[in-house]
């Protein structure tokens, strides 16, 4: 069983109102201690990596408004994801860190850097989660009216895609630096070349400025679970990030993302697969649910209503409380309804208080255990993410009561695999390699 944190540099992300509990200490994301400390924790835990969410926007579909949002610090204020890699890294040997960029927020050519000079940073722990941005709030940020239509996003990511495979795969041969101190050559320029592309949404003639980075390409995640955004998880990713409220729903979509992988000439297994879950646990199965009690009496369901607001792009403000969320069309984040598509938009704001659009599983560390394993067994799932709740307690209290139940039954790792992202979750190259389209790129 995988097991990623799943946070966001900002104060509230899944779990709306839970800043205000007196125990939570998530105001603190703007210092480097707040993150350090939960990276020590998590490599305590051996989680796999931390997945980092991001926006490039403000929630203001709710009212057609940023106020409710902005009351409810619903994902705002917020602060660049890769900002903290370094910090996590630098008081950790193993943690990875799987990071969300928006593609028509980021120029490919400097986002490639970027995203090179962190897997040097942090010895090919680099992975990148994929996205097309959803928010028309931060398509007019960049100068456009609204964001692109769902399927236009996807051509553009795909697109992209060529352009940083190229920068990252070709541009430098491996043995390109060769740090001759006698002839004074640090680099040798036979061994360097720029990459060339003229497409519809992207013009490029560069050379990539980094050397080759212990990955060269990071591990790539994705999390679209539209017809579009699984046939670009069968392309593209190598870890994909599913929604659902039941086993049953993530095992539906994990055969359909599987069956993507094999449409594109990869094994199924190519694919891990991850699901969003909220934990709350106690000593006891009463103590586990009188946390559970304490944290919803923080709850801000305005806050909810705003996120999920952003999320289909439309304003629920303007719904009966007791319409069905799915009379809405979404061109949005299509997941958030996975498994949940007969909810009243009452339901979707109290559901969605604690946990987000993921489940919620409560209860004492072996019962916490129980639930997770056959939710495993059952859904066909390769992990987790985890969200959090109350911090830094959630990620303690899992960290100290599951873990060692996990272990104990056989589920879960006694000790970290050596070497990169890519080759602690699939013990082999540290590099793409066939049949996954990048590796198509490296020369």
């Amino acid at each position: 069983m995988l097991m990623c944190a799943f946070h966001m540099n900002c104060v509230a992300h899944q779990s709306q109102g839970l800043w205000r509990h007196p125990r939570d200490t998530s105001q603190q994301f703007n210092s480097m201690g707040y993150w350090q400390q939960l990276a020590n924790t998590l490599e305590r835990g051996l989680f796999d990596g931390i997945f980092l969410a991001d926006v490039s926007g403000v929630y203001d579909v709710y009212e057609g408004s940023p106020d409710a949002a902005l009351r409810a610090a619903v994902q705002i204020p917020t602060n660049d994801p890769f900002t903290v890699v370094p910090v996590m890294a630098s008081v950790t040997q193993n943690l990875c860190f799987g990071v969300t960029g928006s593609i028509p927020y980021e120029p490919p050519y400097s986002f490639a850097r970027k995203i090179s000079s962190l897997d040097h940073l942090t010895d090919g722990r680099m992975g990148w989660n994929i996205v097309t941005g959803y928010l028309d709030s931060a398509a007019k940020g960049i100068g456009q009216d609204k964001k692109k239509a769902h399927d236009t996003r996807y051509e553009i990511a795909h697109e992209y895609m060529r352009v940083v495979y190229g920068l990252w795969q070709s541009s430098w041969d491996d043995d390109a630096v060769i740090r001759d101190r006698e002839k004074g050559i640090y680099t040798d320029p036979e061994k360097v070349r720029p990459v060339k592309h003229d497409g519809e949404y992207f013009k490029l003639n560069a050379i990539h400025l980094c050397e080759p980075s212990p990955q060269r390409t990071p591990v790539l995640f994705q999390a679209g679970t539209s017809p579009k955004g699984q046939a670009f998880a069968g392309e593209h990713a190598e870890c994909v990030f599913i929604g659902g409220n039941s086993p049953q729903q993530h095992l539906k979509s994990v055969e359909s993302l599987r069956a993507q992988a094999l449409v594109n000439g990869r094994k199924p297994e190519d694919l891990k697969i991850f699901g969003a879950i909220t934990v709350i646990v106690g000593q006891t199965n009463a103590q586990a649910l009188e946390k559970l009690e304490d944290y919803k009496r923080y709850c801000s369901h305005e806050g909810a209503l705003a996120l999920l607001s952003g999320w289909m792009g439309t304003d629920l403000s303007t719904l009966e409380l007791n319409a069905k969320i799915t009379e809405v069309k979404s061109d949005a984040i299509q997941f958030a309804l996975a498994g949940n598509e007969t909810a009243t938009v009452k339901q979707w704001a109290s559901g969605l208080a604690i946990g987000g659009a993921g489940p919620v599983i409560s209860g004492s560390s072996e019962s916490v255990a129980n639930q997770l394993n056959d939710w495993f067994i059952t859904s066909g799932l390769d992990g987790f993410n985890l969200a959090y709740t109350v911090m830094p307690e959630c990620v303690e209290d899992f960290v100290d009561l599951v873990i060692p139940q996990l272990q104990e039954m056989g589920v879960f790792k006694a000790s970290y695999r050596a070497g990169t992202f890519r080759e602690k979750l699939f013990g082999r190259s540290a590099r793409l390699t066939a049949p996954h389209v990048g590796s198509t790129y490296t020369r």
